[in-house]
């Protein structure tokens, strides 16, 4: 990978104030946590910069692309990823690599990473420890903002929801215009970040890139459709994940509408907090895969007065349970930027 992580002072001192991190020639100071989950942990970190102004120009802002990603104060979000095998070690490159490749407004930059290698364990074999660095956007992301409305029974507007809604479109045709295409496989509100805006919608950025691959596989067999299903449990969220992720047939075509039906879930979440199908399971109980397979979408009270009847329709074609009968980004962007000229305020 190339990667290196030089003078480092351990996180986990770190963590407990005050330590410092290098991400290969470039010092940072953490700040607090922001969040965590499962083995990796974000932080709040601030650039250390040089009493030399030739030595801070030469800093971060020498190695990112997009002088537009660079903080006014200095703030990062840093991502820590603990890795405890080979298997996690390729999946984290990956990510790398993976997130290096795009290049969009609404898509997270990476802006720079380090892997490196941490005392063996008993066995010998090393662990890693990977630093992935992004822009920073404190006021979280929609699952977080849907958890804060939600205590003020407040809502998005028509209009902010199709805004919203149409930022996220313009970042995954990004990925799906690849060739091949990618498919994030993972599109879901805890994974889109938000930042409010005085006198207009807000920003929205798709982020993590983890589970992101090409999106189109031939499935030729019941051990390769069984393969996929078990890949899908791991890296993609239940209740957005697509009904061929969950019940994939021995003969199949799998492309990139698996994004399509995880973005009618989330253009569903981004009106009522809550994705359609745990929505329908606290309505009637049930299984969530039996749910999504039969396609169970029932309709909350919502703000008053009501969303458009056009936006459930919106939703609903988006939420095809055959993949070959559901729309592309292409379609769902002409058919979103109707909407905002019809409903725009």
């Amino acid at each position: 990978m190339g990667c290196s992580l030089s003078g480092l002072n351990a996180l986990y001192d770190a963590a407990n104030g005050g330590g410092d991190v290098w991400i290969n020639d470039n010092r940072f100071r953490i700040v607090r946590q922001l969040g965590e989950g499962g083995f990796a942990y974000v932080y709040l970190v601030k650039e250390v910069v040089s009493d030399s102004s030739s030595a801070s120009a030469a800093g971060l802002a020498k190695k990112v692309k997009d002088p537009s990603h660079l903080s006014d104060d200095g703030t990062y979000a840093l991502k820590k990823v603990l890795v405890q095998n080979t298997e996690q070690l390729e999946l984290v490159r990956e990510e790398i690599r993976v997130s290096s490749l795009f290049s969009h407004p609404n898509l997270l930059p990476l802006l720079d990473h380090a892997i490196i290698a941490v005392k063996p364990t008993q066995e010998g074999s090393r662990n890693h420890e990977a630093y992935l660095l992004f822009p920073v956007h404190l006021d979280g992301t929609l699952l977080d903002n849907f958890n804060a409305m939600k205590a003020k029974k407040e809502f998005f507007s028509t209009s902010d929801v199709l805004q919203i809604f149409r930022q996220l479109c313009a970042g995954l045709k990004h990925m799906h215009s690849f060739d091949p295409p990618y498919a994030h496989n993972d599109v879901k509100p805890g994974n889109v970040l938000l930042t409010r805006r005085k006198g207009q919608s807000p920003l929205a950025i798709l982020m993590d890139f983890g589970s992101a691959r090409p999106a189109r596989k031939q499935i030729r067999s019941r051990s390769e459709a069984l393969q996929l299903q078990e890949w899908a449990s791991e890296h993609c969220s239940a209740p957005f994940r697509a009904p061929e992720l969950w019940d994939c047939p021995s003969n199949a075509d799998i492309d990139e509408r698996t994004d399509i039906w995880s973005l009618g879930c989330t253009l569903y979440a981004i009106m009522y907090g809550v994705s359609p199908f745990e929505y329908a399971l606290g309505e009637a109980g049930g299984s969530l895969q039996l749910a999504i397979i039969n396609v169970q979408v029932k309709w909350p009270a919502g703000p008053k007065p009501p969303y458009p009847e056009a936006l459930h329709q919106f939703v609903t074609w988006m939420l095809q349970p055959q993949a070959a009968v559901r729309p592309r980004i292409d379609d769902i962007i002409i058919h979103v930027d109707k909407l905002i000229s019809k409903f725009s305020e």
